[in-house]
């Protein structure tokens, strides 16, 4: 419409039964436009819900072994790793120490070395396993998937 008086401006958004909204105020003179704000508000939000929805979140699942762990049951936590790896989850593997099993920490980095070469196919390390207090963990992640 070109340059046009606040006030006719109004009138003329008031008679389209619209609103006037600044567009862009930094301008000179300053850019507005007349159109139904509510609606506008609207599909602005819709814009950015439909943006969040195909957005990709990696969750971060624990699983907690002893030194002690028996070999069924490691191989019932390797199991559901491994389907977590699938899904395509990062999973953070622990090995916790009570009492006196501290002094045993080569049993839970052998451990750890254990879940390294039984995933080496579908999963790649984000971090090498590190003490933490009484806790020895680390961190592995699905392969990239090649394209």
């Amino acid at each position: 419409m070109g340059i046009i008086a606040t006030d006719r401006a109004l009138a003329i958004a008031e008679e389209a039964g619209l609103d006037l909204v600044e567009v862009a105020p930094d301008a000179l003179p300053p850019v507005c436009r007349i159109m139904d704000y509510g609606r506008y508000k609207f599909q602005q939000e819709k814009r950015v819900a439909e943006g969040k929805k195909h957005q990709a979140t990696v969750s971060v699942k624990e699983i907690k072994l002893r030194p002690k762990t028996g070999e069924h049951d490691y191989q019932v936590k390797l199991n559901r790793i491994l389907k977590f790896l699938e899904k395509g989850h990062k999973v953070k593997v622990t090995v916790m120490f009570r009492g006196r099993e501290i002094v045993h920490t080569d049993l839970g980095r052998k451990h750890l070395d254990r879940v390294i070469q039984e995933t080496a196919e579908v999963a790649q390390i984000d971090g090498t396993p590190k003490m933490e207090g009484r806790t020895m963990s680390m961190v592995i992640a699905p392969q990239k998937k090649k394209s």
